[in-house]
């Protein structure tokens, strides 16, 4: 005898038994966390084991601003338990101050502290603050300098030092394209693993900044985990996006060497900015001149995937753009807006742009010469290598302050 027909509604239902049976174990380990969180809270077993001590405290100065009003400091609390700003200190004398927003800090806020002292330029200074326990905290001003403001003068100063140090020098290389294109196979290689060597060693000098940068950072921001996560996930979207269709060569593995150095000339751009408004640096022309030469041969690192295509004059512009033109944009945020965590930040995200960079390279090295191994090993690409690193370094020595 036949069984009767299901009906529709009756035919979802063993269908719908599993997902149920599944939503509900995501639901009960929420609801024992849940629990495990009001039980510690209404039943406080940690009050048993407070023994009078102070809860930990922690303030991160993050940005330093002196006007003809006084100075203003940017703080960032990072302690276990809101804190409390009750004195300032400059230069070991209490003085009055403001703070917006009024009242504790709690973990992770930042607050403006104003306060009316009459720095003297040129000279050095030294603010200290002082919570309600007792607990002090302090910030060095190595040389007193006005900090820039945002006005059409300073802008277009920083501007043209952004040209001279980011977008002129690599001009210049790219001029050399026409003089290389000549170059037989072993001279290809020697450039591909020249930019190897520049590359690299601008990776290193990013992330070396980076955690540099991030150790003055709030605690809460994680500085190191923070630099080596973002460099890493960095790495990993910009290998997606170009493996897209395949290994990128040509003008398409340009514009990569040529983002990888924009984002690094971004950092470098801040770093001189910010040193800028600290009064931490005075950059003579001799200064200029050895960022210059120390970043012509970024243009050569550029040219060397095309120098066997014909590239309209229009894109080398655009690549000139895109690798120079972050220096000028890094200098205005660095002198204006700098704050450490960003600034480790930016330069973690160049640093794995970088490194994805010379993953392609290598790789086009390895496919265009001989067998397996045979182009990243040869006496061209170890030479070339050397050069670029070698060239890098001696001439990073001119602009080392």
């Amino acid at each position: 005898m036949r069984d009767a027909p299901i009906s529709e509604t009756e035919a979802e239902l063993p269908g719908t038994a599993a997902p149920r049976r599944a939503l509900w174990w995501v639901v009960l380990p929420l609801l024992a966390f849940a629990g495990a969180i009001t039980v510690l809270i209404s039943a406080n077993p940690l009050a048993r084991f407070n023994n009078g001590a102070p809860p930990v405290e922690d303030i991160a100065f993050e940005r330093v601003i002196l006007a003809g009003d006084g100075i203003r400091a940017l703080v960032r609390a990072g302690g276990s338990e809101p804190m409390t700003i009750a004195q300032v200190q400059v230069d070991d004398a209490y003085w009055q101050f403001t703070q917006e927003p009024p009242g504790p800090l709690a973990r992770g806020t930042s607050a403006w502290i104003q306060v009316p002292f009459p720095w003297v330029l040129g000279e050095a200074h030294a603010i200290k603050l002082v919570t309600n326990t007792g607990a002090t905290f302090a910030h060095d001003i190595p040389v007193a300098v006005a900090t820039p403001v945002a006005d059409s003068s300073s802008l277009m100063s920083q501007a043209i030092l952004g040209i001279f140090v980011g977008i002129v020098p690599v001009a210049i290389g790219l001029m050399f394209y026409p003089a290389l294109r000549g170059m037989g196979r072993s001279g290809m290689t020697f450039l591909l693993a020249l930019t190897v060597g520049l590359l690299g060693f601008l990776m290193v000098d990013a992330i070396g900044e980076a955690f540099e940068l991030a150790a003055e950072s709030a605690a809460i921001f994680q500085g190191n985990v923070m630099v080596v996560l973002t460099a890493a996930a960095s790495f990993l979207i910009l290998v997606g996006v170009s493996r897209r269709n395949g290994a990128p060569k040509g003008l398409a593995l340009a514009t990569y060497i040529a983002i990888g150095i924009g984002l690094h000339n971004f950092g470098e751009g801040l770093a001189i900015g910010a040193a800028f408004a600290a009064g931490a640096a005075g950059l003579g022309s001799f200064l200029v001149l050895g960022f210059t030469l120390h970043n012509v041969t970024e243009g050569i690192g550029i040219a060397a995937p095309i120098l066997r295509q014909r590239v309209k004059l229009s894109t080398f512009a655009w690549l000139t753009l895109l690798a120079g033109g972050p220096a000028v944009l890094g200098l205005w945020i660095g002198s204006l807006a700098f704050a450490p965590q960003w600034s480790a930040l930016a330069l973690a995200i160049g640093a794995g742009a970088i490194l994805q960079v010379i993953v392609e390279v290598a790789a086009l090295i390895r496919r265009g010469e001989g067998p397996e191994g045979e182009g990243l090993f040869s006496p061209a690409a170890m030479a070339g290598l050397a050069t670029g690193a070698g060239f890098m370094y001696l001439t990073a020595m001119l602009v080392k302050i």
